[in-house]
């Protein structure tokens, strides 16, 4: 049993628990529960409460002793005896249900609406008869005075079906184009139904005349709630006289009272999905509202949440045990849900002795399914050498793999492989042992290109080390070991050039930082060539030394970062007095040009040539500047178009004046 709590509100799932292959024998299932405590401790409310593939619809008769579900594959119908908690009787069905309802107090009298317009009545015995109607059917309600079966669904009609005439009478026209949902008022006999235009059309069965329409839609948004398509009605309940619930298929739930258009509240599930179905709670003033993922349960006067329960699979439908505080529900799963909720109500009577047991139990998470059998492949046979049990009891075929129980498994393995304790030894203590290397003082390796760069990035790296160990900070990955900058350190075109002034106006501090890093790289140089392992300290001074020169920089970058703008200036003044001293001492000489033969001279003021250009198109003259030569198109790395001119040098004759 699975306990789950949400506003200290104590949920019990009875359906979760251990389960067994489908494989095992009766006599193996009986022998497993003689053994496994777990499976001896496992509840099992409902004997065989499940479907083969999936449950779609599960009702409470009106008595509360049967709980009738259908599902698929094969469709079918179960009906379980509460009192007996076993299965009743099962039967198959030609096509899938749609919904279904019983007429009686017990599973004496059926209907079954399925999915190819045919409706199916059943009796305590069996099939009884079958019928159809004009279009698909989604959803139909009874009328106890009339003896009317209403019928909605992919029509703008309302089929009504008279049980005591066994006839079809006239149906109800409506205004919509199709019809989702229905529900009759067991107090007054108000028949509603819910459309794809997100409208409730109510009408009075006595005259088959429509007495009102809600525009459920317009009502639905609000500003907090986000839609993007039509709101349509996908969920009806009466509740009282007066009292209606409206989902929809958008996530909303409408609370109505009758006598007014206006919802007394909008509750938003926050899952845009479609509201499956929504039920009242009296005893407390709940709704319980639920769509294919959660189930909410929220005040009916504030809108406050009570509690919520999400299943480990998608809901098809909910049912509410009459008077109790047990839920039922049909999953996407071959499981029927069961939990029992101790604050919405007592346990049934059938099974009282919930009450007692649910104030022992502790919270336990769910165990896994097939606890006792381990899944391997081919692959995994092959590896422990089992491949020739392929076919024989010890291996279950399931899927792309075997079932084998999980004992076999394990002497299997510690057979094939008996050392694989003392590998586990000798790794942890090769661990520990690169641990101890770690510390170690180690001979830095330095590239052959930027190794004051890479220096510098060394020293960096130790310090990052240093403040983890102390602040336990992550630290980030080193640009040394990253292949994406291993070009940087091998490339000489990398090779940063300190005596450019950009690298002067960045690196203020270069003057005594680089000295003593550059003396440090002439010690390791040393040591490499001569093969030292340990590491000296440059010109013998105490690493207390080092640390306090290296906050006096920090104190004196200001000053330094003044001296090298002012170097800078004194440069760049000493190079502009020699380029003026070296303009002077150059004599300029007059140039002739000489128009070669053959060539005509044309002036600058071709007025009538330019006239005519400029009334070109632009197309036009960019091919002619191509076809000169001036002009060059090509396509950048950015997608774009760049275009190029070049002047052409043509020697003209320098006119006087």
């Amino acid at each position: 049993m699975q306990v789950s709590s949400l506003n200290e509100v104590k949920i019990y799932s009875l359906s979760c628990g251990k389960s067994l292959p489908e494989w095992l024998s009766d006599r193996k299932k009986r022998a497993l529960q003689k053994k496994d405590v777990d499976i001896r401790r496992r509840i099992e409310l409902i004997q065989d409460f499940e479907m083969p593939t999936v449950c779609t619809t599960i009702k409470v008769s009106k008595d509360g002793q049967y709980i009738l579900a259908t599902g698929t594959y094969k469709p079918r119908v179960r009906c379980y005896d509460t009192y007996q908690l076993s299965l009743k009787f099962e039967r198959c069905l030609d096509s899938e249900v749609v919904t279904f309802e019983t007429l009686s107090d017990d599973y004496s009298k059926i209907v079954f609406l399925h999915n190819d317009r045919y409706i199916e009545f059943h009796s305590q015995s069996g099939f009884y008869y079958k019928t159809r109607i004009p279009k698909f059917g989604r959803d139909f309600s009874y009328h106890y005075p009339s003896c009317d079966l209403y019928f909605v669904g992919a029509s703008s009609e309302v089929y009504r079906l008279n049980l005591e005439q066994g006839r079809y009478l006239n149906p109800l026209q409506t205004d919509a184009a199709e019809n989702n949902v229905c529900d009759i008022n067991s107090v007054h006999g108000l028949f509603a139904t819910g459309t794809i235009e997100g409208r409730v059309e109510c009408w009075d069965p006595r005259t088959r005349g429509r007495v009102g329409v809600l525009d459920c839609a317009l009502s639905s948004v609000t500003a907090d709630s986000e839609i993007n398509s039509l709101p349509t009605i996908s969920a009806l309940k009466f509740n009282g006289a007066l009292t209606m619930a409206v989902g929809t298929s958008t996530g909303q739930v409408l609370l109505y009272d009758l006598r007014s258009d206006k919802p007394l509240l909008v509750k938003d599930h926050q899952y845009g999905l479609p509201i499956k179905s929504v039920h009242f709670q009296d005893s407390l003033d709940l709704i319980l509202s639920a769509d294919s993922r959660i189930i909410k349960m929220w005040n009916k006067n504030s809108g406050k949440i009570f509690t919520s329960l999400e299943p480990e699979h998608d809901l098809n439908d909910v049912c509410l045990y009459p008077n109790s505080g047990m839920l039922l529900t049909a999953n996407e799963a071959p499981k029927m849900g069961i939990y029992y909720v101790p604050v919405l109500g007592p346990a049934p009577r059938w099974c009282s002795f919930l009450d007692n047991l649910t104030e022992e139990l502790e919270e336990n998470p769910e165990s896994t399914v097939y606890d006792d059998y381990k899944f391997v492949t081919k692959k995994d046979l092959e590896n422990l050498g089992l491949t020739h049990l392929i076919g024989s009891p010890f291996l279950r075929a399931y899927m792309h793999g075997f079932f084998m129980d999980i004992r076999l498994y394990h002497k299997v393995k510690l057979m094939v492989n008996p050392f694989a304790y003392e590998e586990y030894r000798k790794d942890k203590i090769r661990q520990k042992i690169e641990e101890t290397r770690a510390q170690r003082v180690q001979l830095k390796k330095l590239p052959k290109v930027n190794k004051e760069l890479a220096l510098k990035l060394i020293e960096e790296e130790e310090e990052k080390q240093k403040s983890t160990w102390k602040k336990k900070v992550k630290s980030l990955p080193n640009i040394l070991t990253d292949d994406r900058f291993k070009v940087m350190f091998e490339n000489p075109d990398f090779q940063v050039d300190e005596e450019s002034e950009e690298f002067r106006l960045l690196n203020p501090l270069v003057s005594k930082i680089s000295e003593k890093r550059k003396k440090k790289l002439r010690l390791l140089e040393q040591q490499e060539l001569h093969g030292k392992e340990e590491e000296e300290e440059p010109e013998g001074k105490p690493s207390d030394a080092e640390s306090s020169e290296s906050s006096d920089d920090e104190k004196d970058w200001v000053a330094e970062v003044r001296k090298q703008r002012r170097l800078l200036q004194q440069e760049e003044k000493v190079k502009r007095q020699e380029q003026l001293r070296e303009d002077q001492q150059t004599v300029l000489k007059p140039q002739f040009y000489e128009i070669k033969a053959g060539e005509e001279f044309r002036s600058f003021k071709d007025s009538a040539t330019k006239q005519k250009l400029m009334n070109k198109t632009l197309e036009d003259r960019l091919k002619l500047e191509a076809k000169n030569g001036t002009l060059s198109v090509s396509d950048t790395t950015v997608g774009s178009k760049q275009l190029t001119f070049t002047l052409k040098k043509c020697n003209q004759l320098a006119q006087g004046g």
